[in-house]
């Protein structure tokens, strides 16, 4: 795989460079874990998505739990999750078993993902804001993360969601506005997720902090990403995360370019100069990366 800088379209890169291997996820807490999930029958986004990460932050009893089950009716073409049509099944007992995995995790930050159902009528966001309700009833002194679909830019599902008070709402606009429709599902669109972060700030009755992510390596040149931070941070975005896209499978979006570390702390720069409390922008980077430091950050460094 040849990279490329994102100005002069000249090879940096053949094969996958040295900054973004990892190690095969191995160790007694990540064994733990693994095990409890499949007893419980949960899924993490950590393994759907074959996050590059998976070691280090499960055997720091750190994970994303993937909610409403591990099959997702849209069928975006960079992502691994399983796409198909669940027919309106829910497991009415993940709610408990997420709350008694992450108790038994001794966990103090958690981060709450979820498949995008549109064979529900309400996106399964009662079924969402159940999850973190009672992930908070059994853990009170738990922070929140809800990593969310865009519900078709339905706000009543939204304010759903927000019921459950979490400290961070995420939505991913994945990448920039001229690629969305190549690399997102039709029916996921960059100014329909740009109009859901602002809603939940104008919406929400309490404080929360607002996030998105972005993927590098699809195709965009940098002055397309620095145009794409600047829209988040319009629409009140506070966090954002930026990283590699790394293809999970032959099937999937070729990548484009390996972008540089280099490459990535420009942007991050840029980011934090444009006013964004809290910025992960590195190779290895994904939207739940280390997301309970960033969050310190962000509560440290008003």
């Amino acid at each position: 795989m040849e990279s490329t800088t994102p100005s002069s379209g000249k090879p940096l890169h053949v094969g996958k460079p040295a900054w973004l291997k990892t190690s095969f996820p191995t160790g007694s807490a990540y064994a733990a874990i693994k095990r409890d999930l499949r007893d419980r029958k949960l899924f993490t986004v950590c393994e759907e998505a074959k996050c590059p990460n998976i070691a280090k932050c499960w055997n720091d009893g750190t994970a994303t739990f993937m909610v409403l089950g591990d099959t997702c009716t849209r069928g975006c073409r960079f992502c691994n999750v399983k796409t198909g049509n669940p027919n309106g099944w829910l497991d009415k007992s993940e709610p408990s078993n997420v709350a008694q995995s992450v108790l038994r995790m001794n966990l103090n930050y958690v981060v709450i993902t979820m498949v995008d159902r549109d064979d529900l009528a309400d996106g399964g966001a009662q079924h969402v804001r159940d999850v973190l309700a009672t992930v908070r009833e059994q853990n009170p002194k738990i922070v929140l993360e809800v990593l969310a679909g865009d519900f078709r830019g339905n706000t009543q599902n939204l304010a759903t969601v927000l019921e459950a008070r979490p400290e961070v709402y995420a939505h991913n606009i994945e990448t920039i506005e001229r690629l969305s429709p190549r690399v997102r599902d039709a029916r996921a669109q960059y100014r329909t997720s740009l109009k859901m972060l602002a809603e939940v700030k104008r919406m929400a009755e309490y404080p929360v902090f607002t996030k998105s992510a972005i993927m590098l390596g699809l195709g965009e040149v940098i002055e397309d990403v620095k145009r794409s931070l600047e829209d988040l941070r319009e629409h009140g975005v506070e966090f954002v995360a930026i990283g590699q896209y790394l293809r999970p499978t032959k099937k999937h979006l070729a990548i484009k370019r390996f972008v540089t570390p280099e490459e990535f702390q420009v942007l991050g720069d840029y980011a934090k100069s444009i006013g964004f409390r809290s910025v992960a922008s590195g190779p290895l980077v994904r939207s739940s990366f280390l997301a309970h430091e960033y969050f310190k950050m962000a509560i440290n460094n008003p």
